[in-house]
C-alpha cells in the first residue's frame, strides 16, 4: 500500500507505545478475574423470559489434560452462546465432567494411581484449562458423574425403568475385552479388537447381564428422526443404525414337526430357498444334531463361542459352517432342505435362522459354493431365464421377474413378495413381519469404577430394588479395583459392602455387584444442569419446564449410536412415565468436524498431538479460539498447520490499533467523516450481515474471513467509534477476553457481553452499485449500474442484454471485449 494513502487522520497519528501493545496474558487473566467477580457468566434460571439452553458435550477426565480436538469442539459451542447471549436470548451454558467409566479407570491403572484419587487431580486440571479458553460457563452447576450427589439420581432413574418393565436382567451372549476385562457394546469393537485397544481381539461369553429394552422404542427412534433439527449424517447414522427392515418370518417344519421360523426381506426368492442355516446358539441345534453328525457339531459350536459378535457379523473370511444332519420342507416348495449351522448367522437379529437363497444372496453364494448345496435362480431380468447356469448372486434386479416358481413365475418380485407372503400366511406357514438392527442396551459393566447398580438378591423374595429412601448406593473405597478374567465385578470381593439384609423380609441377601454403563450417567445429564444445586429431586419440574428440551447441542458423531441414542430413549421413557413432559431431549444438534495435523490424524504415535497449553501460553487463547475456528467448516474441520496462527494474532494486533484510534475521535469527528463513510457504512452493513449469518450457521471460518475484510477496509478509511464499535461487539463471541477489553477502550464499563448484537440495513447491506460505459467498437451505446466487482462475464452478459446497445452489436457474437472493473465494458463487433 503507497505511503500516505489512508485517510484516517486519527489513526495515522495515533501514537506508537510498547505499552499500548495488545498483551494477550495480561488482557485474559484481567478478564477472567472480572467475570467471577462480576458473575458475568451467571444466569438467573428462574427469572429468564427468553431462556436458551446451550449444551456442549462434558469430557472424560481420564487423560492429562484437554486436547485440542475438545477446544475446537468447545469454542464452537461457545461461540453459539455468546452469540445468542447478544441477541437478547438468557443463555445457560452448563459443564460438567463425565468422570465415571472404563476410559477413567483404565487411565488411573496406567499411571498406577487410584481412580478416587486421580480423577479429581484431572477434573480440577480440565476446569482450569476450560476456564483458560474463555467458555461462557456457569460454573455453579457444574456436575460431576462420580458425585453420589449426582449418581444418586442415576440409580433413581435406573429404578424407575425397573419397575416399568424396561430394565430386564438375562443371559446373553457378549464382546468380553481379555484387555479391559468386561463387556463391550457392539459399537465399541471395530472388526473384531477392542476400540480401546487395537491389539486384543473380542471374544465371546455367556453373562448374565441387565439390559434396557430400547428395542420396544425402535420405531418411535426412526419416526422422530424424520423431524429432527439434526445434522443430516448424524440423523442417517442414527437411522442405518436402528435398521428398519420390512420382510416376512417363514415357517419350515422337519418331519418331526418342529417348526424353524425365519426372517427374510424377500419372500419373492423362497422357491431358491436350498438349505437352511441357524446360529450355532440356536435353542433347536442340540435336538436337530443326528448322532453321526454331533462331535463335528460340538466342536463347532465350542469354537464359534470364542469369536465375538462383530466379527461374526462383518468378518470378511472364509465361510465356516457344520451340517446337523437333519432337514426341513420348503414352504414354497414341499422339497427337503438341509440345515446347517454357521457362524454368520446370529440369534440376536431375527429369529436366528436363515432361509438361504444362493441365487441371490452374495454371502449365501459363497457358502453354497463352499459346502457344494444347490444353487437357483428364482428372479431373472429382461432377455434371461431360469435355466442360465449363475457365475455369481445376483441379489439386486431391479426389474426382474420370478422364474422356476411355480404359480408366481412372470410377476414382478415385488408383487410377488407381496403375494407369496399373503398365500403362506394363509397355510399358517408365514406372516409379514418388521425387524430392527437395534439390539436391546446391556448396562452391566464388570469393572469397578461406576453406580453400584441399585439391586439386591435374595433367595426368598428373589430381585428386590433398593429403596429409593436407601439411595445412593454408595461405590465402595477398594483398594484392590482392579478387574480380572472372572468376568466377575471387582466389587464381589467387598464382602462386607454386599452382604446386606433384604429390604423386603430382612434376611440375609446380597448386592449386585456390577456397575453401571457409564452410557448412562450421561444419558441423563442434561436434565440434571438446571437443578444441579438440588439434592431432593432429580430435576425440578418448572425449571426443567422452562429450560427443556436442550435448545443447542453441538458434539461428535463419533456418539450418534451410542450417547444420543441412549438420551433419547431415557429422555422417552421417562415422557411415558409421567416424569417428563418431552420426548425428545434435544431441539438442535449439530455435529463438529475433525481437526488433523499437517495432513494426518492426530496420534502420540505420529508425534503430531497439538497441547493447546502451549499455543495459549504463547499465542493467548482468544488468537487460538479464532486459529482453530479459521481452519475450516466447523461442521467438517480442517488441518492445523503452525505457520497460520500468526495471522490470526496479526489480524487482533490490527483491531486493537483501530479501537485505539477510535477512542481518540475527536466530539466532532464522526461529522466530520460522515461524507465520506459512505462506502466504509455500507461495508459495515455488508459485515453485519455476513457475520450474522454466518455464525447463525456454524460458518465461523467465513463470519472469521468477513471481518478480517471489514479491518482491511477500516485501516484504509476512518477507523471512528460508530464503525468500530459494531466490530467488537461482532468479534465477542470468538475473541471474547479481547472484545471486552476493546470495549473498555472505547470507553464503557459494562460487559460487551451485554450489549447488543448490532443490526443491518438490507438496502445498505446490498454490494454498492457503480456505472459501467457500455461501448460498442470504441462508441459510447449505453451506461448499466451493476455492483461493484462484478466480472467481466456478467458485466457482458448485461451489456448485451441491453435493448439499446443490441441495436449496434446484433445477434452475432462479439469478436473481442475490453474490460475494465467497475468502469467499462468495450464490445467489438
Amino acid at each position: 500500500m503507497a505511503p500516505g494513502r489512508r485517510k484516517s487522520l486519527c489513526f495515522n497519528t495515533m501514537p506508537d507505545r510498547p505499552n499500548d501493545a495488545y498483551d494477550p496474558q495480561a488482557v485474559e487473566r484481567k478478564w477472567e478475574r472480572r467475570w467471577e467477580e462480576r458473575g458475568t457468566h451467571h444466569t438467573d434460571l428462574p427469572g429468564a423470559t427468553r431462556p436458551y439452553f446451550n449444551l456442549m458435550m462434558f469430557p472424560y477426565p481420564s487423560a492429562e489434560g484437554l486436547h485440542v480436538g475438545n477446544v475446537f469442539a468447545f469454542v464452537g459451542a461457545d461461540i453459539q452462546g455468546r452469540y445468542h447471549r447478544l441477541k437478547g436470548r438468557q443463555v445457560f451454558e452448563p459443564l460438567g465432567f463425565d468422570a465415571f467409566g472404563i476410559h477413567s479407570e483404565n487411565f488411573a491403572i496406567k499411571v498406577g494411581t487410584h481412580p478416587a484419587e486421580l480423577i479429581p487431580r484431572n477434573i480440577a486440571r480440565f476446569r482450569e484449562q476450560l476456564k483458560r479458553i474463555g467458555l461462557m460457563v456457569d460454573w455453579r452447576y457444574e456436575v460431576q458423574t462420580t458425585d453420589p450427589r449426582y449418581y444418586k439420581w442415576t440409580q433413581w432413574i435406573f429404578l424407575q425403568l425397573l419397575r416399568a418393565g424396561l430394565a430386564v436382567k438375562r443371559r446373553a451372549a457378549v464382546n468380553w475385552c481379555p484387555a479391559c476385562k468386561t463387556v463391550l457394546a457392539n459399537e465399541q469393537v471395530i472388526g473384531g479388537y477392542c476400540e480401546r485397544h487395537p491389539d486384543v481381539k473380542v471374544e465371546q461369553r455367556m453373562l448374565d447381564q441387565w439390559f434396557f429394552t430400547i428395542t420396544k422404542y425402535a420405531q418411535r427412534l426412526l419416526d422422530h428422526l424424520e423431524t429432527a433439527d439434526w445434522s443430516h449424517s448424524t440423523r442417517t447414522i442414527q437411522a442405518n443404525w436402528i435398521g428398519r427392515s420390512e420382510g416376512a418370518e417363514l415357517v419350515f417344519e422337519t418331519p418331526a414337526g418342529k417348526r424353524i421360523t425365519v426372517f427374510t426381506t424377500r419372500a419373492d426368492t423362497v422357491f431358491g430357498a436350498t438349505y437352511l442355516v441357524l446360529a450355532p446358539e440356536h435353542p433347536l441345534v442340540s435336538e436337530l444334531t443326528t448322532n453321526e453328525r454331533r462331535p463335528d457339531v460340538t466342536d463347532y459350536r465350542r469354537r464359534v463361542a470364542a469369536m465375538d459378535l462383530v466379527s461374526r457379523k462383518v468378518g470378511d473370511k472364509t465361510k465356516t459352517g457344520v451340517f446337523t444332519g437333519s432337514y426341513a420342507r420348503n414352504p414354497a416348495t414341499g422339497k427337503a432342505v438341509p440345515i446347517w449351522i454357521a457362524d454368520y448367522v446370529l440369534m440376536e437379529y431375527g429369529t436366528g435362522a436363515i432361509m438361504a437363497v444362493p441365487g441371490h444372496d452374495e454371502r449365501d453364494f459363497e457358502f453354497a459354493r463352499a459346502m457344494k448345496l444347490p444353487i437357483v435362480r428364482v428372479v431373472a431380468g429382461p432377455g434371461h431365464d431360469g435355466g442360465t447356469p449363475l457365475a455369481a448372486a445376483e441379489p439386486e434386479i431391479p426389474d426382474g421377474r420370478l422364474v422356476n416358481s411355480p404359480g408366481y413365475d412372470g410377476l414382478p418380485w415385488e408383487d410377488a413378495k407381496r403375494r407369496i407372503t399373503a398365500d403362506l400366511a394363509a397355510k399358517g406357514l408365514g406372516k409379514a413381519v418388521v425387524n430392527y438392527r437395534l439390539h436391546d442396551w446391556c448396562i452391566s459393566r464388570q469393572r469397578y469404577w461406576g453406580p453400584p447398580i441399585p439391586v439386591i438378591y435374595c433367595d426368598d423374595c428373589g430381585t428386590v430394588p433398593v429403596p429409593e429412601q436407601d439411595l445412593p448406593v454408595v461405590l465402595p473405597a477398594l483398594e484392590d479395583f482392579r478387574p480380572d478374567d472372572s468376568g466377575v465385578s471387582p466389587l464381589a470381593r467387598a464382602e462386607s459392602w454386599y452382604r446386606v439384609p433384604c429390604p423386603g423380609c430382612g434376611k440375609p441377601a446380597r448386592r449386585e455387584t456390577d456397575v453401571s454403563d457409564t452410557f448412562l450417567d450421561s444419558a441423563w445429564y442434561f436434565l440434571r444442569y438446571p437443578s444441579a444445586d438440588r439434592d431432593d429431586v432429580a430435576y425440578d419440574g418448572a425449571l426443567t419446564g422452562k429450560w427443556l428440551p436442550v435448545t443447542s447441542y453441538i458434539g461428535g458423531n463419533e456418539h450418534a449410536v451410542l450417547h444420543l441414542m441412549y438420551s433419547r430413549f431415557v429422555t422417552m421413557a421417562l415422557h411415558d412415565l409421567g416424569l417428563l413432559g418431552f420426548e425428545e431431549p434435544f431441539t438442535r444438534f449439530r455435529a463438529h468436524g475433525t481437526i488433523v495435523k499437517d495432513g494426518a490424524k492426530m496420534s502420540k504415535s505420529r508425534g503430531n498431538v497439538v497441547n493447546p497449553d502451549a499455543y495459549v501460553e504463547q499465542w493467548g487463547a482468544d488468537t487460538f479460539r479464532m486459529y482453530l475456528m479459521f481452519l475450516g467448516p466447523y461442521q467438517e474441520g480442517g488441518d492445523f498447520r503452525d505457520a497460520g496462527i500468526s495471522g490470526i494474532r496479526r489480524f487482533l494486533d490490527k483491531v486493537w490499533l483501530l479501537t485505539g484510534a477510535a477512542a481518540q475521535t475527536a466530539p466532532g469527528a464522526e461529522q466530520a467523516h460522515r461524507d465520506g463513510a459512505g462506502d466504509l457504512l455500507r461495508m459495515m452493513h455488508r459485515t453485519v450481515q455476513r457475520v450474522t449469518e454466518d455464525t447463525e450457521s456454524l460458518a465461523y471460518n467465513t463470519a472469521i474471513a468477513a471481518m478480517m475484510e471489514y479491518v482491511n477496509a477500516l485501516r484504509d478509511g476512518a477507523p471512528t467509534r460508530a464503525l468500530v464499535e459494531p466490530l467488537v461487539v461482532l468479534l465477542a463471541p470468538y475473541a471474547p477476553h479481547f472484545a471486552e477489553e476493546c470495549w473498555e477502550r472505547l470507553g464503557h464499563t459494562g460487559s460487551v457481553m451485554d450489549a447488543a448484537w448490532p443490526g443491518f440495513d438490507p438496502a445498505l447491506a446490498v454490494a454498492e452499485q457503480v456505472e459501467f460505459v457500455i461501448q460498442v467498437n470504441g462508441k459510447v451505446r449505453g451506461r448499466l449500474r451493476l455492483s461493484r466487482g462484478t466480472a467481466q462475464e456478467t458485466a457482458v452478459q448485461a451489456a448485451l442484454a441491453d435493448p439499446g446497445v443490441r441495436r449496434f452489436t446484433g445477434e452475432g457474437k462479439p469478436r473481442k471485449v475490453i474490460f475494465v472493473p467497475d468502469r467499462l465494458v468495450n464490445i467489438v463487433v
